[in-house]
Formats: structure tokens, C-alpha cells, sequence
């Protein structure tokens, strides 16, 4: 949202109010830090242990005074989150129109990924402006009978994200990463943290992480790893004894985005990487069984693995040894956006309170 929040005040047109609900509050901070975005509000909802429940009553409980306070004539919301679906609904009890910037992703199960499949689909049935960032993503909202008259498809806010942050000087990175960088051979970014991987799935991907260090010894894993002891005890008992896979802890923003750019290959479980690393010219193994971007598998920017060992050792063995075969993906033309998609947001935005007379031409991925 970052994006659109500096974009809507470069205009000075809105008034902006910026809240925080804290559901992840790691990576909030650092994100507010980055893109130095102005803070109205925090809710600060954050507990040890919290729940979705939790989560969702703390920030209707939060949202509804300020509500009360502000009375703005749209609320914004962003993607796929708890806080999504909850704020949407606070809006809606105030009879305050929502808009959805990154609408419209579906996969075809409920469950997968969990909660976040869910939570888009009823954020997007609260929605009045819809931002989808593809037109696949249209298409799905279309068949749930969203209006097309209040929808723009803008490409994805997390490219505009994206693109400022790679052009910043790269910045220090602590000395075990710059060592695992400055290794001779191929470097993985690894990140694994979603719910339906704990547990069997995730043994599955460390063991082929271990298959693969074992095959190519000059191959190196650089893992960011997730503050979930879950995922940390996992991983660190299958992996802490191999020497290929470096350990560090969650990076912020800017960070990360150089960490991509100075490695060869990205496997995930991310939904947000899908759509990031191929802007970089990354390669992506996304290690799910379903995934709400078909796009990104469409133009071959990004591969869908599952979580079998095998098919995930074999996967990223392909890559890693077949030259022809990781060009394909990294010289694949991305579809998900341009770095404009918050300029279409505050175009439309415009648009729909009467303050330009045309709506914005949507988004066209390139033919690859």
C-alpha cells in the first residue's frame, strides 16, 4: 500500500489517513521506516500466541471509533491479510465504501492458503472499488458479479514497491550473508512461513534442500527464516548441520529486495515473491499445491512444485544444471505490472469522486 499511500499525497488531493492495525509487526515497522510513510493511527493489535479470532475482533474493536472519528468516504484496504477482511467489515458497518487494492486473486480452494483465500473473497464482497492487478483477476471478480463500472485492473502495487526500492543504494548486510554471497556458484534464496506448510510439508522442502546440497556442493542456500518456532525448529534441525544453507534472520524491506537481486533462484511459499523475484529476472519455485497466481505460471516466470521432496529437489536441479532451461524463466516477461499501478489507483480514485472526467486506461501485461 506504500505506494499509494505517497502517491495520493504527492497529489494532495485526499485527505490521507494512514492506520496501522500491528498484525505483523516485524515487518511493519521496517516497511514504515523504508518509505518513510506518514502514521495517523496505530491500533497496535499484536499479542503473544494471537489467534485469528484475536486478530479479527481486535481490529474491528479498534477500527469502529476511529471510524466513528474520521467518517472518511473511503476506506482502502490491501490484499489478503486478517486485517483485510476485518477493516473491510468495519467499513461496512459504518456504511463507509471500501476499496480493494489487489482484488480478485482466487485459487480454487478455501483452505489453500489459509486464511488468506478466504479472506480476499470476503473483503471483495464488501468492496465497491475493485483493484485488480491482472485482467485474470477481473475475470474472476466479474464471475463473483462485481461491478465492472467500479473496477480498474492497475497491475500490482508490490512492483511500483519493488522498482523504487531496487533503485536505492544497496545497503550493508550483516557479514554471514555477505561471506554466503561472495561464495563462488549458484545462491537460493529460500523463504517458507504459511500454515498449511507446517509440519510434514515443511520436513518435505528441507529434505530436498538437503538432496540438492548434496548433488551440488557448490550450490548455496541463503534462508531468511521465519521468527515462528515452528518453522525454526523445523528447518533448523533438518538443515543446521549442512553448511551449504546459511541462516539469518527476517530482513527488512529494502534488505531483502537486494538479496534478490544478487541471487540466481528464489523457492517460496510466498504469495508476494511470485510476483517480485521476476521483476529481478529471478527465477521462482513455488512450493504450494495451488497458487492464486496463474499468471505468473502462464508466462514461465514461475513454477508450481507442490511439496514433495522430489519434485522439488528435481525441480531446482533443472534450473541449477540446465543453462536453457533457467533463461527461459528468467528472461520470461512478468505479468504483474509496470511500476504505474499506484499512479492508475489515484487516477481512478479521481475518476470516481469527480475530480477528472475520464477513467484511466487499466493495465496491459507486454507479450512475452
Amino acid at each position: 500500500m506504500a505506494p499509494v499511500v505517497l502517491e495520493l499525497g504527492r497529489r494532495g488531493l485526499f485527505d490521507v489517513f494512514v492506520c496501522l492495525t500491528g498484525q505483523h509487526r516485524e515487518m511493519l515497522d521496517q516497511v514504515v521506516e523504508t518509505f518513510s510513510l506518514p502514521v495517523d493511527h496505530d491500533l497496535r493489535i499484536m499479542q503473544e500466541r494471537q489467534t485469528l479470532g484475536h486478530i479479527t475482533s481486535a481490529v474491528l474493536k479498534g477500527m469502529d471509533p476511529l471510524l466513528e472519528s474520521v467518517h472518511p468516504d473511503l476506506v482502502l484496504v490491501h490484499g489478503d491479510t486478517t486485517t483485510t477482511f476485518a477493516a473491510a467489515l468495519a467499513a461496512y458497518y459504518r456504511m463507509i465504501p471500501v476499496g480493494h487494492v489487489e482484488a480478485g486473486l482466487r485459487t480454487t480452494d478455501v483452505y489453500n492458503p489459509f486464511p488468506e483465500e478466504m479472506n480476499r473473497r470476503l473483503a471483495d464482497r464488501l468492496t465497491l472499488l475493485h483493484y485488480p492487478p491482472t485482467a485474470g483477476a477481473a475475470a474472476a471478480l466479474l464471475a463473483e458479479d462485481a461491478s465492472a463500472e467500479h473496477m480498474l485492473v492497475t497491475g500490482n502495487t508490490v512492483i511500483d514497491a519493488l522498482l523504487a526500492t531496487a533503485a536505492m543504494p544497496a545497503p550493508g548486510l550483516e557479514p554471514r550473508l555477505r561471506e554466503a554471497l561472495g561464495r563462488s556458484g549458484r545462491k537460493v534464496l529460500v523463504t517458507v512461513h504459511r500454515r498449511e506448510s507446517w509440519g510434514v510439508p515443511m520436513e518435505r522442502v528441507a529434505r530436498a534442500i538437503e538432496q540438492v546440497c548434496r548433488e551440488l556442493p557448490e550450490v548455496t542456500f541463503v534462508f531468511p527464516i521465519h521468527l515462528n518456532p515452528v518453522v525454526r525448529k523445523t528447518f533448523k534441525e533438518i538443515l543446521g548441520p549442512v553448511p551449504q544453507v546459511v541462516f539469518c534472520e527476517p530482513l527488512s524491506y529494502r534488505p531483502f529486495v537486494h538479496l534478490m537481486k544478487a541471487v540466481d533462484v528464489v523457492i517460496t511459499d510466498s504469495g508476494g515473491l511470485q510476483e517480485e523475484a521476476p521483476s529481478l529476472g529471478k527465477p521462482v519455485l513455488v512450493m504450494r499445491e495451488t497458487t492464486e497466481r496463474p499468471e505468473g505460471l502462464a508466462a514461465g516466470t514461475a513454477k508450481l512444485v507442490g511439496t514433495e521432496t522430489e519434485a522439488i529437489s528435481a525441480a531446482l536441479l533443472t534450473l541449477l544444471t540446465d543453462r536453457a532451461a533457467y533463461e527461459r524463466m528468467a528472461h520470461a516477461v512478468n505479468p504483474y505490472g509496470d511500476g504505474r499501478a499506484a499512479a492508475r489507483i489515484a487516477d481512478h480514485l479521481e475518476f470516481h469522486f469527480g475530480l477528472r472526467t475520464q477513467s484511466p486506461a487499466p493495465f496491459e501485461a507486454a507479450a512475452g
